[in-house]
């Protein structure tokens, strides 16, 4: 979608999504014509539909067909086997939008491997700006893209996980399974 379109709730945007079920309870994968918008993680179904309708209030959100399905049990698996799942994951087609900073912050986000964490200091050093620590923190928190951007994957200096958009438990489980590569 266009950042015009994105700015107006996903205006005049389709959105397809389908929920499915993994080791972090339940997942929504939805997508514009670009590419995946968002992966939303939680307890409930229902509540990942409200969130995927407050993110984009004026798209015309879609219930995804069996094809479609296949996208969101790819992401499930990507994140039950992580080791199997890197080239899918690394070229998923994504919608990503958000401010220019948001958008710096997450393709440095993209960049880190799998197994292996960084800190909200080395992602405001790596952008070159390393004095911005608390909103790279921000746009951590503003990721609506969970593990496609790996914001998991950044912990406090001392090592020990923060929060989490979608729980620290749901982080370190993440974590646990991406160590195991």
């Amino acid at each position: 979608m266009t950042a015009s379109n994105y700015r107006a709730g996903g205006s005049n945007t389709s959105i397809r999504f389908a929920i499915g079920e993994c080791s972090l309870g339940a997942i929504l994968v939805a997508s514009s014509e670009r590419g995946v918008c968002a992966i939303l993680l939680g307890n409930d179904p229902e509540k990942l539909v409200q969130d995927l309708q407050d993110a984009f209030p004026r798209a015309q959100l879609i219930g995804a067909d069996h094809d479609y399905e296949m996208l969101v049990a790819k992401v499930v698996g990507f994140i039950e086997a992580p080791a199997l799942g890197q080239d899918f994951i690394k070229h998923l087609p994504l919608d990503i939008r958000g401010t220019s900073f948001q958008q710096r912050v997450w393709q440095a986000l993209r960049q880190i491997p799998a197994g292996a964490t960084v800190s909200y200091s080395d992602i405001a050093q790596l952008i070159g700006l390393p004095k911005a620590v608390r909103a790279v923190a921000g746009a951590c928190a503003a990721n609506i893209i969970a593990v496609a951007i790996p914001c998991h994957r950044v912990v406090r200096n001392d090592g020990t996980l923060s929060g989490y958009r979608w729980g620290v438990e749901r982080k370190r489980a993440l974590l646990d399974l991406e160590a195991q590569l």
